[in-house]
């Protein structure tokens, strides 16, 4: 068998299959198309429930069986996502207009997440019935080939209002994202109407219609006059707020309220709890004491976040914290990114409904057609019918003639008598000269007797009237421009009757929150930390009280000043800083909080090495040591530093630090000290620190001792720094002064016991 070998550049390939999968993903399932703001999933879920007759009036139908229909003919992605779909469309707390009617758990606005789709139902709701699906029937969009060539889709839905503009859109792309917000139905329609009189009209004339986003959850949008470069753009951040009510308490012993009772788009869901979360991180780290209780009232009524308030509190200045400190104030970030024509572009307002009337246009021209071409068929089975009437003996004679229906049929249409009997010559020649039209001898061959009744040829006779009258109005539609806006507008009058709702957020320009925090009161505290990590901090009289159990209980107490930093270094030979004040303060009892929850240190990874205070820290010289024997000092400067997080020292691979320890305040000289460095394997090394050289945190330092095979340094002491002559060694005690006095870089003496 002869091979055919093909060579090609992999990076062509590569690039080749990226750009058509960025392609598939970006136009076939993240982006919603201009026309009926739809994403592909979303239009086929509603086009599937279509096919299941899952009217807003009949009964709910499983969602797995939506689902599963959906899948099976259309979707090929997989449950989930079509499940997730399924589930936003019917909640109307993410949803301006709710597309789905949900029966069941379907989630709730705090984040609960829907019951699995073998629990719930669901069906269309009314609206979607009307404005997303109506005329399907009347070949208004084209049908495509479904995934396997067995189904037909339609490659959008006839939506008669701009649903990108009136339920907005979320999506992630290969490389960019969609993020519309929502409007309201009732000024989305005037702005349409406005657009359909003036084509030409401006952004700016469209925002005195349309004049903001409209959130299900409400609340407040606080930048008005950024609005108008955010529609003109198609890009922006949307400030919002949530409402804040002030209830006075009723009597003197109640006490007076700040109610949330909207809160921001961006809040639902997870946000919620951790919004609650915050508050109360506030009042527990005293950034807040006007806050008594805090309790969660909401309810399927609406939102009710009450906080009870203590006497004199300064309401405003607490609203202002609310504000700058906790999700109730937030952005929402604008890019209205769509399908146009095939390719993703960013949309301005006038963009959008620009696209969306071109689009409408073509849906009644086309619907227009369709009917005109089915009432000519009807103008001529009537006039046929009509003519039939008045010439009703002849027909009779003529079928009563015929050996067969086809012989009848050949005489209406083309005269041809054949060998039809006729009871005279006049009848003859008067059916030669019919002429029916195929369609109209059909119809006569099935007309009833009844039919000849006196008022029913008067109804026929009413019925081709108004099917002409009709015919004229359709023509004068297809032909007049006019005519046919005229029409539109009424159309979209009704559906703003039907189904418009009054808007939820409030749109103002608002003077951005102030909040001085109170200057912090210097004190000193002692933070103190066990074995397991819980740390805390004491005022000094609750360190006095309790100092001799405290050095039991705690292997890490550090005098400090509660506006400092802790600088924790660790065996990874990384810096943490953690602020003092985020340190909850504790009675000497309490247990303390872990210490991985106050900043990035995590004991799962690393371990502890040495604690001390920052200003401490950079007003020092500090000795680092490492189990592979490397010694160095450090400037504490260099380790003034904002980043929460940074890299103390350079470590080889499979090198731990093993000690830091300050050893001489910055501007003295190196006091004569002597360092000692303890091996696992019992070696010890006494020598002068002088021998050390100072060096940059980013140096992997000098080698303080020689370490035999599978030796590893364990442990550092610096004698006059840390106040120590000797040491426990197992379970005896050890003068370093008995040492022998050696150099640096020698193995040292080996201790045996």
């Amino acid at each position: 068998m002869s091979e055919n070998i093909i060579k090609a550049e992999f990076s062509e390939v590569m690039q080749k299959s990226y750009i058509d999968y960025a392609m598939s993903v970006i136009c076939a399932r993240a982006l919603p198309d201009v026309r009926d703001g739809l994403k592909p999933v979303q239009r086929r879920v509603l086009y599937a429930m279509d096919e299941l007759g899952l009217r807003y009036d009949r009964p709910h139908r499983k969602s797995a069986r939506i689902v599963g229909d959906t899948m099976g003919k259309f979707h090929p992605h997989g449950d989930s996502s079509i499940y997730e779909c399924l589930v936003v469309m019917s909640q109307d707390w993410k949803r301006s207009m709710p597309l789905a009617d949900g029966h069941g758990n379907f989630g709730s606005i705090e984040g609960d997440g829907a019951a699995a789709m073998r629990y719930t139902e669901a069906k269309l709701q009314k609206f979607t019935e009307d404005v997303y699906l109506a005329d399907l029937d009347k070949n208004i969009v084209d049908f495509i080939p479904n995934f396997d060539e067995t189904e037909k889709e339609p490659e959008v839905l006839p939506v008669r209002v701009p649903n990108l503009l009136v339920n907005g859109a979320e999506g992630i792309a290969v490389g960019m994202t969609t993020s519309i917000p929502q409007h309201n139905l009732c000024e989305v329609i005037d702005a349409v109407k406005a657009y359909i009189t003036n084509p030409g009209i401006s952004n700016e004339k469209l925002m005195e219609y349309v004049q903001g986003p409209d959130f299900p959850t409400g609340g407040i949008v606080i930048n008005k006059d950024e609005l108008l470069n955010i529609y003109s753009t198609g890009t922006g951040k949307i400030k919002l707020r949530g409402k804040v009510v002030f209830e006075p308490g009723k009597r003197k012993s109640d006490r007076d309220k700040l109610v949330i009772t909207e809160i921001p788009y961006t809040m639902i869901g997870a946000n919620i709890g951790k919004f609650l979360a915050d508050i109360v991180d506030l009042i527990e780290t005293k950034k807040t004491t006007d806050i008594y209780d805090i309790s969660n009232e909401s309810s399927k009524e609406g939102i009710r976040i009450v906080l009870e308030l203590r006497k004199d509190t300064d309401v405003e200045r607490l609203k202002n914290l609310l504000y700058k400190k906790t999700k109730l104030e937030d952005t929402f970030g604008v890019n209205m990114l769509a399908i146009v024509n095939g390719r993703p572009e960013t949309l301005g307002l006038r963009d959008i409904i620009s696209h969306h009337m071109d689009f409408h246009y073509e849906l009644v021209t086309k619907k227009y057609e369709t009917l005109l071409k089915k009432l000519y068929e009807q103008r001529e089975i009537k006039e046929g019918l009509i003519k039939a009437c008045d010439i009703i003996d002849l027909i009779i004679e003529v079928l009563r003639g015929s050996k067969n229906q086809k012989e009848a049929k050949a005489c209406l249409i083309h005269g041809d008598i054949g060998d039809i009997r006729f009871k005279s010559s006049d009848s003859m020649i008067k059916a030669c000269k019919l002429n029916f039209t195929e369609r109209q001898a059909t119809a006569i061959l099935d007309l009833r007797l009844y039919r000849l009744i006196g008022l029913e040829i008067l109804a026929l006779q009413e019925e081709f009237d108004e099917i002409v009258a009709k015919i004229a109005e359709y023509e004068d539609i297809l032909e007049n421009k006019a005519s046919m806006r005229k029409v539109i507008r009424k159309d979209l009058d009704r559906i703003k009757k039907e189904y418009g709702t009054p808007r939820k957020t409030e749109i103002v320009n608002a003077a951005q929150a102030v909040y001085v925090e109170a200057p912090v009161k210097e004190e000193q505290v002692y933070f103190v930390m066990d074995r397991f990590g819980y740390a805390k901090t004491f005022d000094s009289a609750v360190y006095e009280r309790n100092k001799e159990n405290a050095h039991k209980d705690y292997p890490y107490i550090i005098p400090c000043m509660n506006i400092d930093k802790l600088c924790i270094f660790t065996d990874k030979g990384v810096l943490h800083q953690v602020k003092v004040l985020d340190i909850p303060a504790g009675k000497y009892k309490d247990k303390g909080t872990p210490i991985d929850n106050l900043g990035n240190y995590d004991s799962s990874e690393e371990n502890i090495v040495a604690v001390m205070a920052k200003d401490t820290t950079i007003h020092t010289r500090l000795l680092f040591a490492t189990t592979g024997g490397f010694v160095k000092i450090v400037d504490g400067v260099c380790f003034d530093v904002i980043k929460k997080t940074v890299a103390a020292t350079k470590l080889t691979e499979n090198e731990e630090v093993a000690a830091v320890i300050p050893v001489t305040s910055i501007g003295s000289v190196l006091a004569p000290d002597m360092v000692v460095l303890e091996t696992k394997n019992g070696m010890f090394l006494r020598f002068p620190i002088d021998e050390i050289p100072e060096q940059k945190k980013g140096a992997h330092g000098v080698r303080g001792i020689k370490l035999g095979a599978e030796d590893s340094l364990y442990q550092a002491y610096v004698m006059e720094a840390q106040n120590i002559s000797s040491i426990m060694y197992k379970k005896k005690k050890l003068e370093f002064n008995k040492l022998k006095l050696a150099k640096r870089d020698t193995k040292g003496s080996k201790i045996r016991r």
